[in-house]
């Protein structure tokens, strides 16, 4: 069976395309490598291939944790 590919449009910060097409380069990918190994691992993992946090609560629930401890 061919391997058929879909175009996929997404808008991105201008300063965040141009800094990871940078890395990927330096990785020897480029952007469209790059997210196809992304949707790859989606599809594999069932779900996004990393965690997701808000690291600021993340910090204060580490600093709330750490002030429990010592009380």
């Amino acid at each position: 069976m061919a391997n058929l590919t879909s175009a996929v449009n997404v808008n991105v910060d201008r300063k965040i395309k141009a800094d990871a097409t940078k890395v990927l380069k330096s990785l020897g990918l480029n952007m469209s490598t790059a997210i196809n190994m992304f949707l790859a691992q989606v599809v594999k993992k069932d779900g996004i291939p990393f965690e997701i946090t808000n690291a600021i609560k993340s910090s204060k629930m580490k600093l709330y944790k750490k002030e429990y401890k010592q009380n």
